[in-house]
């Protein structure tokens, strides 16, 4: 199966008829604002709502008071520690935190509410950096946090320090690193820190709550997990799973961000209070102060034999989570056994800490920590190379892993194609070529490599009926938000049943009517939904085969399947029976349709009993050529090039779509995107200070490869391909930044004005 289609829901996007969640128009609903913390750390001494509740058109308000002592909803959430409450109780923790919420008929009634409720604050002292949060004299953010008891399994074990800023501690060893640094010819030690940055997804997030008269609460949200949402907020308002009902629309981007619960809490707090549906869309400024990527600083000792070997390696990783530790426990593992690379290196230490900070939330970001891992690690091997005199093209394939190399983790690791990609993008750059100096203009290239696993274990379960007239109506759990996966998994279900793709209508995800799925991120879908999906198409294609065989005197398994129908092996194609009047002809009757099901489940144990961080493996690689002006500072990418190890292409044409999609996004981390902070006030918290990259700053040519090692697990031998593009960008262009011009740069983003900083200060050194 390979066909470039375009997405099913392309028209309706282009001619502006695909309804979002803003779209959503309930009679009744009110309209919500939030009050925010003007302050890092305080506690809140009163709150009086006198003046608010006096207001015309105001519903309900919702405050500390609501939550404490409340028996109908617990007050705290959060998918592995449960740090967060619904509205802030004791005390803020960061500016932009919640305090309150109004509900009201009309959004301005609410906004003007916020500015008659009016809270006493005693201010606390503040910490923004991690490793100085970690430091006993530090004010500690949480004293107290609860686990929760049904986390992700790969989460049982949270290594979090009581009274202290340490949300989690990973520790990883493999061999012994005194042994490895000893055996080194050289060593050595780097640092590499980049900012938090944010999702900018265009869609806002969005949340509508309505509890019916039963008591069954409904939501409706710009979500990437429906079902993590159920699980949460059945917990959090002490309802079973089938009491609550949550409806995931056409999602306009997400990369990470609005993955777990994000206002669904309040809205739904709202709507129990009044009995009407609530809803509330979150301005630009309020979306930058709900979630962002994790701000990591990175540590890097590695020994190094005089041929090149990397024989060992330690890493120091301290990742800010902001106030919340959200799923920064899953990034900081991610992250932490990514260090390494895809590099087979036999002594191996690592510690990553996640810590709390007076800071925005962060999460989940397209790649979960691995961006952070990478570009620490193929930064680093650009500074072996250059002090070794090394190509750092040939150092690289000394080192990498190769198939059935050992990870870190212990596992060996299959359809692995990471020296095809870095070769390809070597090759498509033409790396052994350099342009002369073009006045103050000068060229240089680099090189990176990225490797990303997927969420093990984990569940997907995709259910499909056979209508009447030989069409068929898949649902999912999977949520589209541009990536484009209701058309490769329409696709899978068309391959399979041989119904063409216009007969299959796809029902996006319902936890009502989809069976369940764990969540759409970690580049999962399509490996694990398509492989649903392909099961339940199978399932349909054995009880068709099982209705025809006494029809045609046949066995059940020597049918032939096309243009929706079916027939013996052998048989002419005019002999064949449509699935329609197969359907007839046995049930005797119009109306009957057939189910299929199909699960896929993964397991972090493989069939050899041997542990599995993962139960699939991508290998991406990239290559940038830049132009820098010695005079100016400023950083052009003349060409960049993206080759990924996806398994198998399904849809190529949305394929490469999907890594130019990555590239562009890492090209904004690398150059542009940073949320910049003063004594804990965010300062630019909107698209007109917050840079974000443009087409003047994207290359003039960015070439994306496939390149393709099946995956036997998965549907047709596909993997993933969402995130893996996003990972190389910034260590491939601040290595081709020093080739052009000698300076190691080792703090992201590279702007013009730091640029510039560095090239004038090597100026004065060389001057001396």
């Amino acid at each position: 199966m390979e066909e470039s289609l375009p997405r099913i829901e392309s028209k309706q996007k282009v001619t502006g008829s695909l309804r979002y969640l803003e779209d959503l128009k309930i009679p009744g609903m009110l309209h919500t604002k939030t009050l925010r913390s003007p302050l890092p750390h305080a506690k809140i001494v009163s709150i009086d709502t006198s003046a608010v509740e006096r207001l015309p058109g105001v519903v309900a308000i919702l405050t500390r008071a609501d939550l404490i002592d409340n028996t109908h909803y617990r007050s705290h959430y959060g998918p592995v520690l449960k740090d967060q409450s619904i509205v802030a109780l004791d005390k803020v923790r960061y500016v932009g935190d919640v305090v309150a919420a109004v509900a009201a008929t009309q959004p301005d009634i609410a906004e003007e509410a916020l500015d008659h409720l009016h809270v006493d604050y005693q201010e606390l002292p503040a910490v923004y950096d991690p490793e100085e949060a970690l430091e006993q004299k530090s004010p500690v953010l949480h004293d107290t946090i609860q686990m929760s008891k049904d986390g992700p399994p790969d989460l049982k074990k949270i290594h979090r320090k009581e009274k202290s800023n340490l949300a989690h501690h990973v520790h990883v060893e493999k061999g012994n690193l005194e042994t490895g640094l000893a055996e080194a010819d050289h060593v050595f030690e780097q640092i590499f820190s980049c900012p938090s940055t944010q999702h900018a997804a265009m869609e806002s997030f969005v949340s509508v709550a309505r509890f019916e008269g039963s008591g069954r609460l409904t939501i409706w949200s710009t979500t990437q997990h429906p079902f993590l949402i159920r699980e949460e907020m059945a917990s959090l308002f002490r309802l079973p799973l089938s009491r609550v009902r949550v409806i995931a629309l056409n999602v306009g981007g997400g990369y990470g961000g609005k993955g777990y619960i994000k206002m669904e809490p309040v809205v739904a707090a709202l709507a129990y209070k009044t009995k009407l549906p609530v809803g509330i869309r979150l301005t630009r400024e309020e979306s930058f102060q709900t979630i962002a990527k994790h701000a990591t600083k990175i540590y890097i000792k590695t020994g190094v034999k005089k041929d090149g070997e990397i024989v060992a390696r330690q890493c120091r990783i301290f990742m800010n989570t902001g106030a919340y530790a959200e799923i920064g426990p899953r990034v900081i593992k991610k992250c932490a056994y990514s260090s390494l690379g895809p590099y087979e290196i036999p002594h191996v230490k690592i510690d990553a800490h996640l810590v709390y900070t007076n800071t925005v939330p962060a999460g989940a970001f397209r790649g979960f920590g691995l961006p952070q891992a990478a570009w620490g690690y193929e930064s680093s091997i650009d500074v072996i190379a250059h002090n070794l005199k090394r190509d750092p093209l040939e150092l690289r394939l000394q080192n990498l892993l190769d198939e059935g190399g050992e990870f870190v983790t212990g596992e060996h690791i299959h359809s692995f194609g990471m020296k095809n990609c870095l070769t390809k993008v070597a090759e498509a750059i033409e790396w052994d070529k350099r342009e002369p100096a073009n006045g103050s203009k000068v060229r240089g290239k680099g090189l990176a490599c990225g490797i990303q696993g997927t969420m093990t274990p984990s569940i997907s379960s995709a259910t499909i009926r056979l209508n009447e007239d030989g069409s068929a109506t898949v649902y999912v759990g999977t949520v589209d938000m541009g990536q484009g996966s209701d058309t490769v998994l329409a696709q899978i279900a068309s391959k399979e049943l041989s119904i063409p793709i216009d007969h299959i209508e796809l029902v996006r995800s319902d936890t009502d009517t989809s069976l369940y799925d764990l969540k759409t991120a970690a580049s999962r879908s399509t490996f694990h939904m398509g492989r649903a999906v392909q099961k339940a198409s199978q399932d349909i294609r054995e009880q068709l085969s099982c209705l025809a065989a006494p029809i045609f005197q046949s066995n059940p398994e020597n049918f032939v399947f096309e243009n929706q129908t079916l027939r013996p092996k052998g048989a002419q194609p005019s002999e064949a029976l449509s699935y329609q009047a197969l359907l007839i002809q046995h049930f005797e009757i119009k109306g009957i349709n057939l189910v299929g099901q199909g699960r896929v489940k993964t397991s972090n144990i493989n069939k050899k009993g041997e542990p599995e961080f993962s139960v699939f493996w991508n290998a991406g690689a990239g290559a940038a050529e830049v132009e820098i002006d010695r005079e100016t500072g400023k950083v052009r990418i003349i060409r960049y090039v993206t080759a990924a190890d996806i398994g198998k292409a399904l849809n190529p044409m949305s394929c490469h779509q999907q890594l130019r999609g990555g590239a562009i996004s890492g090209i904004g981390q690398a150059l542009l995107e940073e949320l910049a902070y003063q004594e804990g006030l965010l300062i630019n918290p909107n698209l007109l200070d917050y840079n974000l990259p443009c087409f003047p700053d994207m290359p003039q040519d960015i070439k994306t490869i496939i390149v393709e090692h099946p995956n036997p697990q998965g549907p047709y031998g596909a993997k993933g391909v969402g995130e893996i593009a996003a990972l190389t960008p910034p260590p491939a262009i601040v290595n081709a930044i020093e080739d052009a011009v000698n300076v190691r740069i080792q703090q992201l983003p590279v702007t013009s004005e730091k640029m510039l900083t560095i090239l004038l200060q090597k100026n004065k050194e060389n001057e001396k």
